[in-house]
């Protein structure tokens, strides 16, 4: 009998230890998301707050737009909060998402050395300074990764009319990292280069790089948040992804957005529309 009770009791013990596993994977997700979402400190700020009232833990990989959206379809994470809408819908008419939610914007801004050799100081529109910078041959450090920075700064070419792949390696340096990099390298050659707001006012090594170029509409840096669909990837820890979305997107969580400053400046404004 005594055999059988410890038996029993081990048994017991083993049943409690996997319930409790179980439902601590279940308070778990895997967020895909961007460098500047995470390089920032948003989410350092963010996540213990919203961890408080939903039990929820998130893990956020940060990573470049498009390997945040390719993570997610191969079925690499529960949610994907990104800043590149036009793949974003797609993300969501291929059936990888049902739904794409607004959460914040910023914007972005074109940066440059102090003796701004292109002459694009105060210039109000991004697609005028980039054509004056391919025009004077001026230094550029491009992300080269495909990421939503990378994506805007394509359509900026576009407007512009100018096809800086064939400046490659001369007047037009691309880094295929991240912005942090992508900022360290612009300041060590005295280049000028594309940024969210976030990341600038986030990153320490300025040197001599000024914000020139700032207020353009098409300069707009909204982001968008998707719960992976399970019709893709039956894993998706749906419970607890979309409590992580509908508390980004409460009050509670927009508020939240919008008290996360550095350097007593605001990085997102909240944009939920619910």
């Amino acid at each position: 009998m005594r055999r059988l009770s410890a038996k029993f009791a081990s048994g017991l013990v083993m049943f409690a230890c996997i319930v409790l596993n179980s439902a601590f994977a279940n308070d778990e997700i895997i967020v895909q998301s961007t460098t500047s979402t995470k390089n920032s400190g948003l989410y350092d700020y963010i996540l213990p707050l919203m961890k408080q009232d939903t039990g929820v833990t998130a893990h956020v990989v940060a990573v470049g737009t498009g390997a945040a959206i390719k993570n997610a379809m191969n079925c690499d994470g529960d949610v994907l909060l990104v800043h590149s809408r036009q793949r974003e819908d797609k993300f969501v008419a291929e059936g990888y998402a049902r739904k794409r939610y607004d959460v914040m914007y910023n914007d972005f801004v074109i940066v440059g050395p102090q003796s701004d050799p292109a002459g694009i100081a105060d210039l109000q529109d991004g697609a005028t300074a980039f054509k004056k910078i391919a025009e004077t041959k001026s230094i550029f450090i491009s992300r080269g990764d495909m990421s939503g920075t990378h994506s805007k700064e394509r359509a900026l070419w576009q407007a512009a009319s100018v096809s800086p792949d064939t400046s490659s390696a001369k007047w037009y340096r691309e880094t295929g990292s991240g912005m942090g990099a992508t900022l360290n390298i612009a300041a060590g050659m005295a280049g000028y280069t594309l940024t969210d707001r976030a990341t600038w006012t986030s990153f320490g090594n300025k040197a001599d790089l000024d914000i020139l170029v700032e207020g353009d509409k098409n300069l707009f840096n909204p982001y968008g948040v998707m719960l992976v669909s399970t019709d893709k990837c039956p894993t998706v820890n749906t419970k607890a992804g979309q409590a992580f979305i509908d508390w980004l997107l409460s009050d509670t969580g927009q508020t939240a957005i919008s008290a996360f400053r550095v350097d007593d400046k605001q990085l997102f404004f909240a944009h939920a529309k619910r």
